[in-house]
């Protein structure tokens, strides 16, 4: 592994480390190989990857295991001892747990850690570290902190400058693998404070939280269910792009005209795009959607094209992008801009007329959407990481002004 100079150094640091930096550099890489040299060299050891939510740590947990696959396969247990999904057995004794920290840390108290790693730690909770940190107490353990940076407080904010920590900050600017032609793109297509942060690796005041983390710990309340109801169902897709392989799908029904409740959220990854169109007539079979929300924009104009096709899916299909011209009865034309969808879905929640699955995945893709006014226009712009399932969301919510608007396409 061809490493970057400042990847060779936190691989010879010791103790408490936090990783700061635009995105794409390579610090899960890193983290990556460290945790494998960490686990075959120090026996009986537990080490720990958190993350906000169970597919963000299993992305670092499978670095982590493929590392350990190249240093020395031999050391991974097998038979009943085998890697899953949430734990690595050494033949050293050494364990590496792999757990979503949700939205209190419930599930990792009562471990004694001797290595904690999070990843993407400023966005996980407050409380979260108050539930894990004592984990650390009685080993002296270290910590590992690694994240793109977020607003200017909490607790992966204060370890980048607290002194028991080595701080690391690295630009995306500084990466030789992003190429200089792409972060100009970027750099002249989204705002200044936008660019710092996610690319820059900056921690920026402009820069704020669209969903407060009160609104979505009211909204997310609700369990699955086992049984489908009686209401209007409305799907909404996010389709995976080139730079981002997840496919997501938010299912919700429409109880009254003035409620809706979320029923499903499912993510896909690494699927063709004929499979994921066969999925959503999958679902349509079991809820006989009013409409489905498609962003069109880029790969997702095919899906939407796919499923025109089909005589029955033909006016079910809305397609959804930021430049989507929509009609109503009188030709009056609207444009339904990104920032109408989140506005509009920011509002249900405010005025408690929609209920959201109490999902890791959806809260954590709520809290990590932000918002910023351009210095020049005014013009606020909506973008965050994850952002995927609150894009379906934001489309799947418009199921609430589908008979008023009688909407289709031209």
């Amino acid at each position: 592994m061809n490493l970057d100079k400042w990847q060779e150094e936190v691989l010879a640091t010791k103790g408490n480390i936090c990783l700061r930096s635009g995105r794409q550099v390579g610090k899960s890489t890193i983290i990556g190989l460290k945790a494998a040299q960490y686990a075959l060299e120090t026996p009986d050891k537990l080490i720990m990857v958190i993350s906000k939510t169970e597919r963000q740590a299993g992305l670092l947990f499978a670095k982590i295991l493929r590392n350990i696959n190249n240093i020395d396969r031999k050391q991974i247990e097998k038979g009943k001892l085998r890697p899953t999904k949430h734990l690595i057995n050494l033949k050293n004794k050494s364990q590496i747990h792999c757990l979503p920290a949700g939205d209190t840390g419930y599930g990792i108290m009562g471990f004694t850690i001797d290595l904690l790693i999070a990843d993407e730690a400023a966005f996980i909770p407050e409380e979260v570290w108050n539930s894990v940190i004592p984990a650390l107490a009685v080993t002296g353990g270290d910590i590992w902190l690694l994240s793109t940076p977020f607003v200017k407080k909490g607790y992966y904010y204060n370890c980048f400058s607290d002194p028991t920590f080595t701080s690391f900050h690295t630009s995306s600017e500084d990466c030789p693998r992003i190429s200089k032609e792409f972060l100009e793109h970027k750099r002249n297509t989204i705002t200044k404070a936008q660019y710092a942060q996610m690319y820059l690796g900056k921690f920026v005041d402009e820069v704020r939280q669209f969903f407060s983390d009160e609104l979505i710990r009211r909204t997310c309340t609700l369990k699955r269910r086992t049984k489908i109801g009686v209401g209007d169902y409305g799907l909404g897709c996010d389709v995976a792009r080139m730079d981002r392989d997840e496919f997501t799908y938010e299912i919700i029904e429409r109880i009254r005209s003035d409620y809706l409740e979320q029923v499903e959220n499912i993510i896909t990854k690494d699927i063709p795009l004929p499979e994921s169109t066969r999925r959503i007539l999958h679902l349509n079979q079991i809820y006989d959607f009013k409409k489905i929300y498609i962003d069109s924009g880029g790969m997702g104009i095919a899906v939407c094209d796919m499923l025109k096709e089909i005589p029955d899916m033909k006016y079910k299909v809305v397609e959804i992008n930021n430049a989507q011209r929509i009609y109503d009865k009188e030709e009056r034309k609207k444009k339904l801009i990104k920032e109408d969808l989140y506005n509009h879905l920011k509002s249900l929640m405010e005025n408690r007329k929609i209920k959201l699955l109490d999902d890791d995945e959806v809260k954590a893709s709520l809290k990590g959407i932000q918002a910023e006014h351009h210095p020049e226009t005014g013009r606020l712009k909506i973008y965050g990481n994850d952002s995927h399932v609150a894009e379906g969301l934001i489309r799947a919510a418009q199921i609430s002004k589908e008979k008023s608007l009688n909407m289709w396409i031209r």
